[in-house]
């Protein structure tokens, strides 16, 4: 059963280059989204030397992810990320569903595999995406953020928050055209999310928590989205999420 490319083709969110250096985005970006990337450790990203995470999903469907079936189709992708380098290993499964461990460096991407250009590398933006869309706001050139000030969340429509919209433009990316609405608290914390899929796949609108807040070194991550996609429970989360930063070779585990 091929669930992780059709995973993939479905959930693979915007890719766009990694870009570290946030001084680039400063002047156009509203003071509300940059507190609130450096609340979930923009300012420290410089001290990562490496990132462990696994990334899980129970997903609607059938047999395959959003096909409108009845059941939960679960996915976990497991990671060590070597940001400063761009080497990355993974484990988890190839397109035919057969166990799967590679290790690569995004700059040498082109000359991989073909599952390694069209699982593992989607898979790769895809998921951390999901850890670390808080300092994307302030990385991806390709996006436009606004402050859209005080609104009602979905999830808790008597609370309010503010409103930071990230856009992303409509020729570039895996899925050109998406938004991502973030809901922060006054502590800037993101409390929910609501995905608006820019294309015609499925699914075209994600809305879900933010919660299980944990600290791995400088790092603030949220490991449990629970909600719903185009009204199914979905859920994705993280486990085993540690960080190594510079001058410890030691690994120091979320918590």
């Amino acid at each position: 059963m091929k669930l992780e490319k059709t995973a993939l083709r479905l959930l693979a969110l915007t890719g766009v280059a990694l870009l570290f250096a946030a001084t680039a985005r400063a002047a156009d970006m509203p003071p509300a989204a940059e507190e609130m990337a450096k609340t979930y450790g923009l300012d420290s990203w410089d001290q990562i030397e490496g990132l462990r995470y696994t990334w899980n999903a129970e997903l609607p469907g059938a047999v395959k992810p959003f096909d409108g079936g009845a059941g939960t189709i679960t996915i976990s992708h497991k990671w060590e990320w070597d940001p400063k380098s761009g080497t990355i290993t993974f484990e988890g499964k190839d397109m035919n569903g057969q166990p799967l461990k590679v290790t690569y460096k995004r700059s040498d991407a082109s000359t991989q595999t073909d599952t390694v250009k069209t699982v593992v590398d989607p898979s790769f933006y895809n998921d951390q995406y999901w850890l670390l869309i808080p300092l994307h706001a302030i990385w991806d050139t390709s996006a436009k953020v606004t402050d859209e000030g005080q609104q009602k969340p979905s999830l808790d429509p008597q609370s309010t928050a503010d409103l930071i919209a990230i856009k992303y433009s409509g020729d570039g990316g895996y899925t050109p055209g998406d938004t991502w609405d973030l809901y922060a608290d006054s502590d800037h914390r993101i409390m929910e999310m609501d995905y608006h899929r820019g294309g015609p796949k499925k699914p075209s609108l994600v809305i879900v928590s933010w919660t299980g807040y944990k600290k791995a070194g400088p790092l603030l991550i949220s490991t449990e989205h629970k909600g719903t996609a185009d009204g199914a429970p979905f859920r994705m989360f993280f486990t085993d999420v540690s960080v190594k930063v510079s001058g410890s070779d030691n690994w120091v585990d979320a918590q």
